[in-house]
């Protein structure tokens, strides 16, 4: 699943290539990618006629601002966007297309089809689900030490689930937890409550600095992922423990190893990343 990075990658894509667009039509060919209205007919009229202005994001979700309305997109597992000459073949799995008033169209392709889309007033969706329900945003300037420290600090619950959880810090997945973990020196299978501040500060900096590095790389092409022009991130060059099981870590040298924490698989260096806390730290 796509997750910040690939996101914010997709985000600045888009922004490039359909804001300031006026859309003549919407064909939605899958109706239960159109989450909200819950009726297909309705979601194709009420974006007629509509200037794309902004693509903000949220999290994992985009937000398409438009006039007057916002529309919210999930890509789920596999979903993409691409801009495209209206006279181009339509290729399998398009499931809504925006076709504009240029002549080119937004065509939104699923393989998996868990995608979704949601349409709200303007102001409606930040207080609506799905993302009124969604945590701190991690490469917003609020996203201070003490804004984390009071989200996380003294919770129960292990670390790496804890840190999936998009209540708590929006944006966050499987891949840049372990690579956030693994710089900052903590296992995945610690409480976060068991944390002293000293590695709160560390977790902090490493869950920026990752997700910064990543956005930077275009994210990583891990399956499927590509832009919103078919372009490959290059981010999965440098991951340090995602994807790495059996091979030497590039701080210690001993082998990262694999497991399953809250039922994810989980690469860490048990080396570096102690499941105790070495009083001499």
């Amino acid at each position: 699943m796509p997750e910040l990075p690939e996101v914010e990658t997709v985000r600045r894509t888009l922004a490039r290539l359909v804001v300031g667009k006026t859309i003549e039509g919407v064909t939605v060919r899958l109706s239960r990618i159109v989450q909200r209205p819950d009726d297909t007919a309705a979601f194709e009229a009420m974006l007629e006629g509509r200037t794309i202005r902004e693509i903000g994001r949220r999290g994992k979700f985009l937000r398409i601002v438009l006039d007057g309305l916002v529309l919210v997109s999930h890509l789920r597992m596999e979903g993409r966007y691409g801009v495209y000459k209206a006279d181009e073949p339509v290729e399998p799995h398009t499931h809504v297309v925006f076709s504009f008033t240029d002549g080119t169209e937004l065509r939104y392709k699923d393989v998996r089809q868990f995608g979704t889309m949601h349409l709200f007033q303007p102001g409606e969706d930040l207080a609506s689900p799905p993302l009124s329900k969604l945590g701190l945003e991690p490469l917003d300037e609020a996203f201070t030490f003490a804004a984390f420290r009071g989200a996380v600090a003294g919770k129960t619950t292990k670390v790496k689930p804890l840190l999936l959880n998009q209540e708590y810090i929006a944006g966050l997945g499987n891949i840049y937890v372990d690579e956030a973990l693994h710089r900052a020196g903590i296992h995945p299978e610690r409480p976060m409550q068991s944390l002293k501040r000293s590695e709160l500060e560390a977790l902090h900096s490493a869950i920026v600095a990752t997700l910064k590095e990543a956005v930077d790389a275009g994210g990583s092409s891990i399956k499927s992922y590509v832009n919103g022009q078919g372009e490959m991130g290059m981010f999965q060059q440098q991951l340090s423990a995602y994807g790495r099981e059996g091979r030497p870590c590039y701080t210690c040298g001993g082998p990262i190893v694999k497991t399953k924490v809250g039922g994810r698989g989980t690469h860490f260096c048990p080396h570096c990343q102690p499941i105790r806390r070495s009083r001499t730290r």
